[in-house]
């Protein structure tokens, strides 16, 4: 399963952006994307190295909280069966 990651941009130069989430950064490519509609603060959804969707604020934060859920349900320890 291939999965999109909210991201937070940071900086942009050109066609390209730096993003953060979680204290992870990364670099970028806005190809798929208008960049003259993108600034820095927005939110993107990162594919594969590739904004590809602007969402809001209030939309990354639900997806993390998603995310979070999903990561802390594998981390885990499984009860006595």
């Amino acid at each position: 399963m291939c999965m999109g990651i909210p991201m937070q941009i940071t900086a942009i130069n050109g066609l390209a952006a730096r993003c953060e989430a979680k204290g992870a950064e990364r670099d970028v490519s806005l190809l798929m994307l208008d960049p003259d509609e993108l600034a820095v603060g927005d939110f993107v959804v990162v594919h594969l190295g590739h904004a590809i969707e602007k969402i809001s604020a209030e939309r990354a934060a639900d997806a993390w909280a998603v995310y979070d859920e999903m990561l802390a349900a594998t981390a885990a320890p499984e009860g006595p069966r």
